[in-house]
């Protein structure tokens, strides 16, 4: 157990204190926004839960759709984590509510088996997710467009595929058919998303 120099645990001076180990997080919450998303796995080496189980994804997002209406603008789901962009509806900035219930539904339908911090076990987690998701609000058109080949480019950085076009999992699909993009985008890196990181 940690000491303090006066004796003192480090839990008993943060509970005679009142203290907090993590700082407030805050997150912003903006009616209306598009938002860029990337949600891990809390195991990810090794792990293909995603995609052994995109029925079960696909269910668990339509329902939290349906419950919480928001426009899934792209998408691309990895054996480990998945990026997409969304779009609240105007006077709606709750993407947290969204993605609590999304994650939490998709637990309940996998068996348990998975390694379980004590932190978790504590509060009666699952240790399926990483608890917390990285957000970022897309800004104008540019920072859209950049979002949204990250996305679809994401399968070939991390070399699941050597042509976006072969990944299943993605939006990259239907933006094909819409004549977004030629059938051989992405061949090559794009400029614009060369050396960024968003993971």
């Amino acid at each position: 157990m940690c000491q303090t120099t006066g004796g003192a645990s480090i839990e008993e001076v943060i509970n005679k204190f009142n203290l907090s180990i993590m700082t407030e997080y805050r997150r912003p919450y903006i009616p209306g926004a598009t938002w860029f998303f990337t949600v891990n796995l809390a195991e990810r080496k090794g792990n293909r839960l995603l995609v052994d189980k995109i029925d079960i994804l696909r269910e668990v997002f339509a329902e939290t759709q349906k419950k919480h209406p928001f426009r899934m603008d792209a998408v691309v789901v990895l054996p480990d984590h998945l990026h997409c962009i969304w779009t609240l509806p105007e006077n709606d900035a709750d993407f947290s509510t969204r993605w609590n219930m999304l994650k939490g539904a998709f637990s309940k339908r996998i068996e348990k088996g998975e390694p379980i911090s004590v932190s978790r076990q504590y509060r009666r987690e699952r240790g399926i997710w990483q608890r917390r998701f990285w957000e970022h609000c897309i800004r104008d058109q540019l920072d859209y467009n950049k979002h949204v080949d990250y996305i679809h480019w994401n399968p070939v950085k991390h070399q699941w595929v050597k042509h976006v076009q072969d990944w299943p999992h993605s939006s990259y699909h239907r933006y094909v058919k819409e004549g977004i993009y030629p059938i051989n985008w992405g061949d090559i890196i794009p400029p614009e998303i060369d050396g960024i990181e968003l993971e």
